[in-house]
This record gives C-alpha cells, structure tokens and sequence, in this order.
C-alpha cells in the first residue's frame, strides 16, 4: 500500500481538490452560483453594517455556512443520482433533508442579518 502524501504536499493537493469542488458547483449548480453570488453581494454591505468585529462575524459566517451546506447538499444529490434516476423513497427523502438543510442556513443567514439591521437602525 502506498503512503499518503504529508505535509504542505498533502495541503496543496487538498486546497487542488477543494478547488476543484468550487469549480464543479458553479459549473453544475445553479443553487451553489446564486447562493455565491448573494454572499459576494452581501460581502461589501456586512462592512458598512457592522458596528463591530463580532457583528461582521454574525453577517459572514452564515454566508459561509450556506455555501458548505450547499456543497453538501449538492455531493448528496449528485450521489443519490449516481445510483438510478427512478424513484426510491430513501433517494427522495436523503434529497429532500439536504434541501431542508439548506433551508435552514437560508433562515440562519436572513435572521442574522435582519437582527443585526434592527439592532443597528433602531
């Protein structure tokens, strides 16, 4: 058996692989480029709405969540449509729970931002 590779070796080919992922769920993905494409949206106006470091943190880091959970929601797609196109009740209900979680990131994410808004604006 041949040994891993370890090191900064080991984290290029990982930081390879990670991009690799990022490629596929813009090329592949309509959720993942739209979900991207509000984060970076959002980006610029989480310094203008932000009072402090902490605040900021509470904008990003649910933009940030929603792109993994997305990623993840996408490999579970992608693997249940690897084994057949025709209906299974576990095909649709692993499909189905991946949505919710992506769901749940959205509310997590729109929450955030309308808590800090109503803290800064009022």
């Amino acid at each position: 058996m041949k040994p891993g590779k370890k090191g900064l070796a080991r984290i290029f080919d990982a930081t390879a692989y990670s991009m690799k992922g990022i490629a596929a769920g813009w090329k592949h993905e309509a959720a993942f480029r739209q979900e991207l494409i509000l984060s970076l949206v959002l980006l610029p106006f989480s310094f203008l709405l932000a009072a402090n470091p902490l605040q900021w943190l509470l904008l990003v880091f649910p933009l940030l969540v929603l792109l993994a959970v997305e990623m993840l929601n996408s490999a579970i797609e992608n693997v249940v449509d690897r084994f057949g196109d025709e209906y299974h009740e576990l095909s649709g209900r692993a499909k189905d729970m991946g949505s919710a979680a992506v769901f749940f990131c959205l509310v997590l994410t729109g929450t955030s931002w309308l808590a800090i808004a109503w803290h800064n604006f009022s």
